[in-house]
């Protein structure tokens, strides 16, 4: 981009106060500042998608947006925020203040999730399942998506993140086999239509221990919101509350799958194995060998 002056003036200044972040290794000063191009000329992408094509010539007034978009970068909003889109498993989500991001460790347990609808709908025909902590419907679209046998149900605590799954469903063109409702985790379930008909129970909790907010990247305890990721005193209370009342719903020889933060694999495996009433425990790991999520089959 040595012919572009504008680019090498902005490339430098977001090289020069450039903090990697681990949670998204796809950003980085080249990645970002070609989102920030296509956002400018109204055509919002995901950095992933914008990192792989020609970023778009800009007239006058869209270098005066492009600049303001720069600096709320440098000030530390999010990037998926001030372009509105994240990419998730290959699709393109719609991604606000209203939700968590969607991360790529995410893909690691809605991935596990599945293969195992895969599987079921292969010996069944036909699965349904419901998604707790449903944020932005992440994973409850990116199972939809990959599994036209599959019928979700996304629940979530929080209405204004409810409105971007909705939003997320209509324009994935997935309305038709994904419905969300507003619920404290299975409140909403509370029928004779849920009770022990589904297949598979998925979630991506809130596991950060309160104390620990506070000392969490600014970017995440500034932006995005608590409800999201305040897991309680110790992390796990939404965990907890899921592996006790998950049995409730699910048929026979069916499944529970879940997102766990780092350090909580081990414990978590043992609470289930408490329960006396999972089996079939398996352990999902990222590529630092780190138990990011875990599945479970009832009896």
């Amino acid at each position: 981009m040595a012919f572009d002056p504008l680019y090498n003036t902005l490339i430098e200044r977001l090289t020069a106060s450039w903090i990697a972040k681990p949670d998204k290794p796809e950003e980085t000063p080249e990645t970002t500042l070609k989102a920030l191009y296509f956002c400018a000329a109204g055509i919002p992408v995901s950095v992933q998608k914008a990192s792989r094509q020609t970023i778009p010539e800009l007239d006058d007034n869209a270098q005066m947006r492009l600049k303001d978009l720069v600096e709320k970068r440098l000030n530390g909003l999010p990037l998926a925020y001030i372009t509105g889109r994240q990419q998730f498993l290959g699709m393109e989500l719609l991604a606000g203040p209203e939700a968590l991001i969607p991360r790529i460790e995410t893909e690691i347990v809605t991935r596990a999730a599945l293969a195992i609808a895969k599987s079921l709908a292969d010996e069944r025909g036909a699965v349904t399942i419901i998604d707790v902590c449903t944020g932005s419907g992440n994973v409850a679209l990116g199972i939809a998506a990959n599994e036209s046998r599959s019928r979700v149900f996304g629940s979530d605590l929080s209405e204004e993140a409810l409105v971007l799954a909705r939003k997320n469903a209509q324009h994935l063109d997935l309305g038709r086999r994904v419905e969300f409702r507003q619920s404290d985790l299975f409140a909403a379930f509370e029928s004779n239509e849920f009770y022990k008909k589904m297949d598979l129970i998925t979630c991506n909790p809130p596991y950060i221990p309160s104390v620990k907010v506070g000392s969490m990247d600014s970017e995440i305890s500034q932006c995005e919101p608590r409800l999201a990721f305040d897991g309680g005193s110790l992390g796990i209370t939404i965990l907890t509350r899921l592996i006790r009342e998950t049995p409730k719903y699910l048929k026979p020889d069916s499944f529970l799958c879940f997102e766990v933060g780092l350090g909580q694999g081990k414990a978590m495996k043992q609470r289930l194995k408490k329960e006396n009433i999972y089996r079939n425990i398996q352990s999902y790991s990222d590529s630092n060998n780190q138990v990011r999520a875990l599945s479970a089959q009832i009896a």
